[in-house]
């Protein structure tokens, strides 16, 4: 009985970590497509939203994509996203961390840097709850 809960557990959490990876590849087609609206759409649309960058902390979902507007203006900016996945490990019950690294091949420049963003499982849906990018 032990054994068949453990598979069990072991994969349902292949299954949630591939949901997870499947919204950060739709993030990357529409950053690269400079989408920013459809990039944000894997991040919980809440006033609760945390991001923590360069520029200190961002809270809200609005205010994050706002900055993202500001920052990013144009296609040349956005570039294309590829991120790399270094880690995805269970921090709860419906909580995951992702500690990985972001390229951006722009015209204005290639950027690069790491990420550890939170997934949390709300309604049904998995999203990015807290975004450290740096």
């Amino acid at each position: 009985m032990t054994i068949m809960i453990t598979m069990y557990c072991q994969g349902q959490v292949e299954l949630e970590k591939k949901a997870i990876i499947n919204i950060m590849k739709a993030q990357e087609k529409a950053w690269s497509n400079h989408d920013l609206e459809g990039f944000m759409q894997g991040y919980w649309k809440s006033d609760s939203l945390k991001f923590y960058g360069s520029n200190g902390l961002t809270l809200g979902w609005q205010q994050t994509l706002d900055n993202y507007k500001k920052g990013y203006p144009s296609k040349e900016h956005t570039g294309t996203l590829q991120f790399k996945i270094n880690d995805i490990s269970k921090a709860g019950e419906d909580v995951y961390w992702v500690m990985g690294e972001y390229h951006l091949v722009r015209k204005v420049g290639n950027a690069d840097g790491v990420f550890m963003i939170i997934f949390r499982k709300i309604n049904g849906e998995w999203k990015i709850v807290a975004d450290t990018s740096c």
